[in-house]
């Protein structure tokens, strides 16, 4: 990765917040462009229109983020951009969610602004922080994590509209998309996670946290 320049996104939904991250990214980057964004959808729009990005910095409590579909979002938008999640969710829990769906490391907002320099720094630099070993029985978790994480951002947002409990239809009017659109969409989802049907693709993102509020 090119170690100057670049836009790098800043998306957290609080402005003080945001401005800390961004004094942080200065310190760390000072001739990058940074982007703010304060909603997931804004985020997305962002990474969708942004060639030159070599970073997201992401709070995972946003308007339009549930549990960790912003992650799993912005990976499937842009997999090739490290995110680095900075939140104050529980970091012994969220920290490896994060990592499964495509963060490349997790700092908690209780850490001072030196610790999170370095946290930026060394995603920037290609560093990935070491994982703990993956237990046997985390193993068909992981599996389906990675699963998810293949999806594509409209499988995605079609995968959080049947988790929400919402119809085709209904789906079909979010995204602004044919109800047999939403339906081939449907069917790739479920043959990318290995069910049979909606509700066992919904089982499968919630045991996940995709649909759980942190």
């Amino acid at each position: 990765m090119n170690s100057t320049g670049g836009v790098i996104l800043v998306a957290d939904d609080h402005p003080l917040f945001r401005q800390a991250m961004m004094m942080a990214v200065m310190r760390v980057r000072p001739d990058c462009r940074i982007v703010e964004a304060a909603t997931l959808d804004h985020a997305i729009q962002a990474a969708a229109d942004t060639s030159d990005l070599v970073m997201i910095l992401l709070d995972l409590k946003m308007p339009g983020a549930t549990g960790f579909s912003g992650v799993a979002l912005l990976h499937a938008e842009r997999p090739s951009v490290p995110i680095l999640v900075v939140s104050s969710a529980d970091a012994d829990i969220a920290a490896q969610e994060a990592r499964r769906f495509g963060a490349v490391g997790f700092i908690g907002k209780d850490q001072d602004l030196d610790a999170i320099e370095q946290a930026i720094a060394a995603a920037l630099s290609g560093e990935r922080p070491a994982l703990p070993p993956i237990a046997p029985e985390s193993q068909p978790v992981d599996d389906m994590a990675e699963k998810v994480a293949s999806l594509t951002p409209t499988q995605l947002r079609v995968l959080l509209g049947v988790l929400d409990g919402r119809l085709n239809k209904q789906i079909a009017y979010d995204l602004g998309v044919t109800e047999a659109t939403v339906k081939a969409h449907m069917t790739a989802v479920l043959g990318k996670l290995g069910v049979q049907n909606r509700t066992q693709a919904a089982l499968a993102a919630r045991a996940l946290g995709i649909g759980m509020q942190h």
